[in-house]
This record gives structure tokens, sequence and C-alpha cells, in this order.
């Protein structure tokens, strides 16, 4: 994932500039001996324009980091393996699966 940045409608325009499919992680900075570490509160993925969904979060996290997505399952999967990986916090339940897909976590 590229960032993190600042969490601002202008930031998420300069940073991403194509409208696809792709995932985000939202989060703070640490301070004392993880200052330099991003703090993943919340993962998340949009099946059509990471921005536009990124923008939904403004003001509710200090920073993001994003990545594109190749296809919809790509994102599904990715925001699947962030989900296991980080355990984010303000994530309360598992990624759901795009309507009418029917694809199960590869990891769970």
């Amino acid at each position: 994932m590229s960032g993190p940045y600042d969490l601002t409608s202008k930031t998420i325009d300069s940073k991403i500039s194509k409208t696809q499919a792709g995932n985000y992680a939202l989060g703070t900075m640490g301070s004392g001996q993880k200052a330099n570490t991003f703090l993943v509160g919340y993962v998340g993925r949009s099946d059509t324009d990471v921005a536009e969904r990124l923008k939904d979060h403004v003001d509710t996290y200090e920073k993001f980091m994003f990545s594109y997505a190749s296809s919809v399952k790509a994102a599904f999967e990715e925001e699947c393996r962030n989900y296991h990986d980080f355990n984010p916090p303000g994530n309360s339940v598992h990624p759901a699966c795009p309507d009418g897909k029917g694809w199960k976590c590869p990891y769970c």
C-alpha cells in the first residue's frame, strides 16, 4: 500500500489518480518508540472507486494508506487478508463478499 497520507479530500484527490477498485487502511501514527509506525484502525475496500470510498471516512481517522486492485475479487481477497493480518479495532465484522458473487474468504 502507498502512504500513509493525511486523510483529507484534497490529499485523496492528489494521491489517487485512477477511478478503480482498491483497498485501504485507516489509522494514526504511533508515538514514542512507535513514532514512525502506521497503526491500523480500520481496513476496507471499494469495488469501483477507492478514492470516493475513502472520502466517506474523512474526519474519522488521521491517516490512510491505499492500493489499487486489479479486479473486484482481488479487492475482496486483499481486504480479507488485511482484516486477518491487522485485526483492526474499527472493523466489527468480517469483510462482506460482493453481492451475488459467493466467494469465500481465503484466510478463514
